[in-house]
């Protein structure tokens, strides 16, 4: 069986991608998107939930190796030496346990680029401990202040340190670190860590916070829910909307087609920002969502209907810019971001496991001891 031919900015680029869950197959399935040969080498049983509805799985194979197997960590040493980059998400020392560590990686392949996915980071005090996304944005200064006034913090998701703060940073580290062996011939070791990506994050807000612009005290500031003009209301059949209008032109266009009178709602006078939102939240009410977003969504004034998973990709703009396709017969997002000469795309998961290995020169021998 041939191999499915890629496209992408990446075509050519081949990726070892070791085990982990979260932002590690997320990176993976960025990096694949874009037309990486990326192969996938995973302990049997370590998926969260079955592999046909887990999208960042897609566009690769997924092979079972046996990590305590001398004879699946050579064959994995040879796959190696394949590699632009390795990418692995385990604790720090793990992978040096299993004899995969980055020297000895890197005695077979110097000009490998070794990717290292953790929360806390390879040192440090809390780096050998156990975490989650929640854990790590919090310790990073990027939950405290996504909180309302007399709320508790509130994460948007996982996204902020798995993807945002995570698979992120790791796909940026590993393309600018295969850039710079192209021209130097060496590889390096990059430490990807959540909680230094989540910091990372938050940069604008140590700045609007040093120069008086960012209050500590939650729900009071322009993008933590404080500002009437920027935050989410609910519509009368219990949807919501969800205002953006920070740039007074944009702000005076939402107040004309609220049909509320600029003088009586100046957009900078924060004193008065709780009262002008128990005006907007009774407006709101008054309405539905489909009817506020027909108003508003095509009109200059940063307002939008909020919508859910499943509603998305029926959304006119979603629908046209094809924003969502399906895959194995799963709606699931397109590669991002676009490129107009070598694009990306979301493709099926790799089934023919043998022939990827044998395009990645490993003999049935070497194939068979991968299992152990």
């Amino acid at each position: 069986m041939s191999l499915p031919p890629r496209t992408g900015p990446l075509t050519g680029v081949r990726i070892l991608e070791v085990g982990g869950i979260g932002p590690n197959p997320f990176a993976a399935m960025l990096l694949a998107d874009l037309g990486a040969d990326v192969l996938r080498l995973d302990r049997p049983g370590q998926d969260l939930f079955p592999a046909q509805f887990n999208p960042t799985l897609r566009g690769r194979a997924t092979v079972a190796a046996n990590l305590k197997s001398p004879e699946a960590i050579e064959s994995i040493l040879t796959l190696a030496e394949q590699a632009d980059a390795l990418i692995e998400g385990y604790r720090p020392g793990v992978m040096e346990r299993l004899g995969l560590g980055p020297d000895v990686v890197h005695a077979r392949n110097p000009r490998l680029v070794y990717g290292r996915m953790t929360g806390y980071g390879q040192e440090g005090p809390m780096a050998p401990v156990a975490g989650h996304d929640i854990n790590y944005i919090s310790l990073a200064g990027a939950l405290g202040p996504a909180q309302r006034t007399g709320e508790k913090p509130m994460f948007a998701l996982n996204l902020v340190g798995d993807y945002g703060g995570g698979a992120m940073f790791l796909v940026m580290g590993v393309l600018a670190g295969i850039i710079e062996a192209r021209s130097s011939g060496q590889g390096q070791v990059v430490d990807a860590a959540m909680v230094d990506g989540a910091a990372a994050l938050t940069a604008m807000f140590h700045g609007m916070r040093a120069g008086g612009m960012w209050k500590d005290e939650p729900g009071t500031n322009l993008l933590d829910s404080g500002a009437h003009f920027y935050d989410t209301y609910e519509t009368s059949d219990g949807g919501h909307v969800a205002l953006g209008a920070i740039e007074p032109q944009f702000y005076a266009r939402l107040l004309e087609l609220l049909e509320i009178p600029a003088e009586e709602m100046p957009q900078f006078e924060m004193g008065r920002w709780p009262e002008y939102k128990e005006r907007l939240t009774a407006l709101f009410k008054t309405r539905t969502r489909a009817e506020w977003a027909a108003l508003l969504e095509p009109e200059e004034t940063c307002a939008t209907g909020v919508y859910g998973l499943g509603e998305a990709a029926e959304h006119p703009h979603m629908a046209a810019r094809g924003t969502f396709v399906e895959v194995d017969g799963m709606v699931q997002p397109q590669a991002a971001p676009r490129f107009d000469r070598t694009p990306g795309e979301a493709r099926p998961a790799v089934k023919d496991t043998a022939a990827v290995l044998a395009d990645w020169g490993l003999d049935e021998a070497q194939q068979a001891a991968l299992g152990g």
